[in-house]
């Protein structure tokens, strides 16, 4: 006989974890699928897979970085790639800075004129930006001092060391040992400082290096499984990374907004990943549409209270 769908019972007090569960009994919609991608990723913990994590978006200014930072202390998660703009964020505030909340439906014209640049419903004003570039130039010179070339991961690993911010993802990172890739690092306002400082000062970050340490932890990865916030270059630089070893990845967690119908990697289905080679053909996968700033703080939350 065929399951039925169990409607979702609230309760006074209910607890995260009580109300996935609660979730997983109707198992339908996205609302099953929240429950299912909790289930795979406690499975990953007890295999003790290698967690690749892909951070897509303005995640750092949405609210996640604490999540993130306590997804790395929990042991979540053991290789990060994400964006040079949730780099750029995280250290705004490990420098001390802060985002501040706006509107969505404001004159984007004024804010200029006041000095204000706009995420969504997310303010960050000029005087932050001045604030990360007086932090983050001496820090370059202090980490790049012997000018060998090195792999974002590398440099990030060097930057985390010198943070003293707790709720730092890129300090958490580099106590915890969790390497944090950026392969598109030159776009962002952290590319724009680094750039600035290469032109007097010697600065290598090779690209290739990424590839070739991204490749080498694919090819060590224990029963691989990838989470993927949002799409974009983390999701598929974490995907090519199982193209040059004989693995596939045989977990995967999806959350992300956007349709296949157009073509783009961000709304690629995690089945069409099989046609590559990049996921097992009996992975265990699930794709959650809906926000990340919602979904992944209650996945985290049910997964820790396992």
């Amino acid at each position: 006989m065929e399951k039925r769908v169990k409607h979702i019972e609230l309760k006074p007090e209910m607890r995260v974890d009580e109300l996935v569960e609660e979730m997983g009994k109707s198992g339908v919609f996205s609302a099953g699928r929240v429950a299912k991608a909790v289930e795979i990723y406690h499975e990953m913990l007890k295999a003790g897979s290698t967690i690749f994590m892909g951070v897509g978006g303005a995640m750092v200014p949405g609210g996640l970085r604490r999540v993130l930072t306590q997804a790395i202390n929990e042991e979540l998660v053991n290789v990060i790639v994400t964006t040079g703009a949730n780099v750029t964020h995280d250290l705004i505030e490990a420098f001390g800075g802060y985002h501040a909340r706006g509107e969505a439906l404001v004159d984007d014209a004024g804010l200029r004129e006041r000095g204000i640049s706009r995420i969504f419903d997310v303010y960050v004003p000029q005087q932050i930006f001045e604030l990360f570039e007086d932090h983050i130039q001496p820090m370059f010179a202090e980490v790049t001092k012997n000018g060998a070339r090195i792999s974002s991961a590398e440099l990030l690993r060097r930057i985390g060391s010198h943070l003293k911010d707790e709720n730092s993802f890129v300090k958490a990172a580099a106590t915890k040992n969790v390497p944090v890739f950026c392969p598109a690092i030159a776009d962002s306002i952290l590319g724009l400082q680094a750039w600035l400082y290469s032109q007097e000062h010697e600065l290598n970050i090779d690209c290739l290096r990424d590839v070739q340490e991204m490749v080498e932890l694919a090819s060590n990865a224990k029963e691989p499984g990838a989470v993927l916030l949002g799409g974009g270059v983390p999701k598929n630089f974490i995907f090519q990374s199982m193209l040059l070893t004989p693995k596939s990845f045989k977990y995967a967690i999806q959350v992300t907004m956007d349709r296949p119908e157009p073509g783009g990697l961000s709304g690629a289905t995690l089945e069409e990943a099989k046609s590559w080679g990049k996921v097992t053909p009996d992975a265990k996968l699930v794709t959650v549409i809906g926000d990340v700033t919602v979904i992944f703080p209650i996945i985290v939350a049910a997964v820790l209270k396992k």
